[in-house]
């Protein structure tokens, strides 16, 4: 009876020791799951994402993102009343200046319940502070821990920010081609898409150019279209 009992311990120590393994595995496994999953935000003609404008931005370039971002990923925009900049976001380091993070953060906060996402639009200069791929301020610290921007999105999120301060162009057409791109481009990262190698993709990585946008289309490429299946 002694042995019995003894083996029955000890199958039952071992099968806890076991069970216990596989549930931290499952637990870790889900995690795993749950972090990857959360970087791909799925959409339908059912989502609603608010167009902010800030006080001064043409209600026609308004106009042109709200069109621009329902037709090319297939969602409802609703164009949100203006509002100024918030006083907390400006800085003046290098010049006069609004801290991208910080405008997307802002709108997060205040997004209304019956938006999915939001977009901000504004005509002044927004930035950020660049780091490289070891999270240190990329250098000379000087130019990138104000860095002027054309926008920023975060993966995931459900807010976003584009300015028209660096893609102006004397060509009309041109510099709203460029203000299409930029917005598509910030929403698909909210949506879960990283910057794509495709040169032609419209998910490229600028690197600090305009030209990179120009050269761009405005439409995804193959592979990036499958990540948002």
């Amino acid at each position: 009876m002694l042995l019995i009992q003894l083996l029955d311990e000890s199958t039952t120590s071992s099968l806890t020791t076991t069970t216990l393994f596989y549930c931290h595995m499952n637990k870790y496994f889900f995690i795993i799951l749950l972090v990857l999953a959360s970087c791909q935000s799925k959409i339908d003609s059912n989502t609603v994402v608010g167009i902010q404008p800030y006080e001064g931005f043409p209600k026609e370039k308004t106009d042109t993102i709200a069109h621009t971002i329902a037709t090319f990923y297939t969602v409802k925009t609703v164009i949100l009343p203006e509002l100024p900049l918030p006083k907390n976001a400006f800085i003046q380091v290098k010049s006069a200046r609004y801290r991208a993070d910080s405008l997307i953060r802002i709108q997060q906060r205040e997004k209304a319940a019956n938006l999915d996402y939001i977009i901000g639009v504004t005509h002044k200069d927004i930035s950020v502070t660049k780091k490289g791929k070891d999270g240190k301020v990329k250098q000379p610290s000087s130019n990138y821990s104000d860095w002027g921007i054309m926008g920023l999105a975060y993966c995931p999120g459900n807010s976003c920010i584009v300015s028209t301060f660096r893609i102006q162009h004397p060509s009309t057409e041109k510099h709203f081609t460029r203000l299409k791109k930029v917005a598509v481009h910030e929403f698909g990262h909210n949506l879960g898409l990283p910057h794509c190698a495709d040169k032609t993709c419209v998910m490229t990585d600028a690197v600090e150019s305009v030209a990179t946008i120009d050269k761009a289309q405005l439409a995804l490429c193959k592979s990036c279209v499958s990540k948002l299946k």
